[in-house]
């Protein structure tokens, strides 16, 4: 029997048109730079907008190009970010000078794994999903004026599925000189699963409906399987998954000590809930 190697992992990714919409402005990328790191973004054009298309694309393109030129040493969580910037300034300034591309913005989800590291940074309602023990956990935050009224306590989770707000945008990428951005650190194990995808794919499968395809798959399958069913159901929208499969044992971390400890023994609580 093959043993991976430590920190292994498998990713695949997938874009498709939908059965709603006759092009595609939804775009996705994979960079692996070695069997044990490697980035995966997903990007959903703002549709309505000229250039959602341009957006998407060159959104993950300067991304994955900026990350592999930054240098190696740099800390993921700093070169991902640098990355997703410079991609917001080169999609900005772009809108600015070309007419037929004005206002044209994209979300983005970007996830780097460095050995056994997960760094992401979000912007917009792409989501991250963790697969772990049988559960799913979305670890993004939409930024939509659905999802911010809920976190107010103004919509109930089940009216924010139907508002009419589900879909605009309180944040995007592009749109603005500096973008606001959220970001993501965690260690991950071995099995645990990570799933990106678009709102045209998670507008129409609930959390379980996605884990219950991701659990055994392998990367790849999960893909494909993740598109056929949204479009089986009928999504109006374009649609992308990604998914990254943790293959290979990670080694146990060494447990700091003093105020290093009460950070892990808090992380191991968020984890665990």
């Amino acid at each position: 029997m093959e043993v991976a190697p430590e920190y292994a992992f498998e990713t695949a990714a997938l874009s498709d048109v939908g059965t709603g919409r006759d092009h595609n402005e939804d775009y996705c990328g994979v960079l692996v730079d070695s069997g044990n790191c490697g980035v995966v973004c997903v990007a959903d054009g703002v549709s309505g907008s000229e250039g959602g298309e341009t957006a998407s694309r060159m959104a993950i393109e300067v991304t994955l190009r900026v990350w592999r030129e930054l240098p190696a040493d740099l800390s993921p969580a700093r070169r991902l970010a640098r990355a997703v910037q410079q991609a917001n300034i080169e999609v900005h300034e772009l809108s600015l000078f070309v007419p037929e591309l004005r206002s044209m913005a994209t979300t983005l989800i970007a996830v780097a794994i460095d050995r056994g590291e997960m760094t992401a940074v979000h912007v917009g309602d792409s989501r991250l999903y963790l697969v772990r023990g049988g559960a799913i956990t979305q670890l993004t935050k939409d930024h939509t004026v659905a999802a911010e009224r809920q976190r107010l306590g103004l919509l109930s989770e089940e009216h924010a599925r139907t508002h009419a707000g589900r879909s605009v945008l309180t944040r995007s990428l592009g749109r603005e000189l500096i973008c606001a951005i959220d970001r993501i650190s965690m260690p991950l194990s071995q099995g645990e699963v990570l799933v990106l995808c678009s709102d045209g794919l998670h507008g129409v499968l609930g959390d379980g409906e996605i884990e219950a395809l991701v659990r055994d798959a392998d990367a790849a399958t999960a893909c494909r399987a993740l598109i056929d069913a949204a479009n089986a159901r009928g999504t109006p929208d374009n649609l992308t998954a990604a998914v990254v499969r943790m293959t290979g044992p990670i080694p146990a971390r060494t447990r700091p000590s003093g105020l290093g400890e009460k950070l892990w023994q808090l992380l191991g609580t968020l984890r665990s809930t």
